[in-house]
């Protein structure tokens, strides 16, 4: 018996001291929202001053919000890392009424399958995900995840936290710029 070794891509983009964590579920539009954000908020605060990481946030009224969250850590253990999970977060935000229910109870997707929405998004972000979805134990990841996120007292997306603190004043619509203000003052 073959034993397959496997390492998810850490979701962190930067080396500061300051720590931004974003807990987002993929197909919730304030998280893409917040997600679009992500780059120039790197480049107006400086990578060397802020460490922004991702943190997945599953959400059961997302009806698809499993197994996409699964794609997103699946990406990071293929050889593109974190960029392939960036390119598979960034495709469902782009797509978002090809992942998600109306209302988040009806419409085409009811008649979508979990292979469906994989093929999906390997389609639209060019990540080749179906043997990494089918990582036996992937799903250590995705807890750690979902069990940092509750240690955290946080259930919803998105979260935001500064330095280990929930910072509940902090949103999605904010400008990119209070965000860095908040991010670099002290």
């Amino acid at each position: 018996m073959t034993e397959t070794t496997w390492r998810a891509d850490p979701l962190v983009w930067g080396h500061g001291r300051r720590v931004f964590e974003a807990f987002l579920e993929p197909t919730c539009p304030f998280s893409v929202r917040a997600f679009n954000k992500f780059d120039d908020l790197l480049a107006q605060a400086g990578e060397d001053r802020i460490t922004l990481k991702i943190r997945v946030q599953s959400q059961p009224w997302h009806m698809y919000s499993g197994v996409i969250t699964r794609c997103v850590i699946a990406a990071s253990t293929t050889q593109g890392g974190k960029e392939a999970a960036k390119s598979v977060m960034a495709a469902v935000g782009a797509h978002r009424e090809e992942f998600e229910f109306e209302h988040h109870s009806h419409g085409p997707n009811m008649d979508a399958t979990p292979n469906e929405i994989i093929k999906r998004i390997e389609i639209y972000s060019g990540v080749k995900l179906a043997e990494a979805f089918a990582i036996p134990d992937l799903d250590r990841e995705i807890k750690w995840h979902c069990k940092y996120a509750r240690q955290n007292g946080i259930h919803v997306s998105p979260t935001f936290m500064i330095d280990g603190l929930v910072e509940p004043s902090i949103g999605s619509g904010d400008a990119v710029g209070e965000w860095v203000a908040r991010l670099l003052k002290n």
